[in-house]
């Protein structure tokens, strides 16, 4: 086994942002990835049942096929390995110019086997955690031109409104979630089933 699997912990998409014990893969060589691949090509250059996490923070958005890449995940990942997806929601899921995908609370469905006629793709994660935050990128604002003051009111806000979404993820992105401006995350924790 080399060095790098041996961490156990794959960040996928890291950017600019790598993680320390964390295999960080990107298709940027700028960014000093420990491994660069373009991660619309498949497969991607792990053995099966390598890692024991991988962490995908505002990833699939961007990628061809993320059903795919969530069964790469799946080949990758140890039976009972997690995976930590962050995505955006489908209410502000176009925002950046980048996004090809929006997504919403069915996506845990499609992997899934004892839900029918809901499109199962043939692998299963179990989801453990779903989350919608309202706002998710406050390290970004100050550049926006927002100012101290507001970004702690937003931050108050974001604590609300989260808050009450989480009360009932359904409600909320069926009837109100336009009526805040949208919901800038949708949060998934997936153990994977082999």
């Amino acid at each position: 086994m080399n060095t790098l699997t041996a961490q156990k912990k794959l960040n996928l998409g890291s950017g600019q942002y790598a993680k320390e014990g964390y295999v960080n893969i990107d298709w940027q060589a700028s960014s000093n990835p420990d491994v660069v691949h373009n991660l619309n090509t498949l497969p991607y250059p792990f053995e099966d049942n390598t890692f024991d996490a991988v962490e995908a923070s505002h990833v699939l958005e961007h990628l061809d096929r993320p059903f795919d890449v969530m069964q790469e995940l799946h080949r990758v990942l140890k039976p009972g390995g997690v995976a930590h997806i962050k995505v955006p929601h489908f209410s502000r899921g176009f925002t950046h110019a980048e996004h090809e995908h929006g997504f919403d609370l069915t996506f845990p469905l499609y992997f899934n086997k004892g839900v029918k006629n809901s499109g199962y793709h043939g692998f299963e994660f179990e989801l453990k955690k779903m989350e919608l935050h309202w706002m998710a990128f406050f390290h970004l604002l100050p550049f926006m031109g927002y100012g101290a003051f507001t970004i702690g009111t937003l931050r108050v806000l974001n604590t609300f409104i989260s808050l009450f979404a989480n009360l009932s993820p359904a409600l909320c992105s069926r009837v109100w979630c336009y009526w805040v401006g949208g919901f800038e995350e949708i949060e998934f924790e997936f153990v994977c089933k082999k």
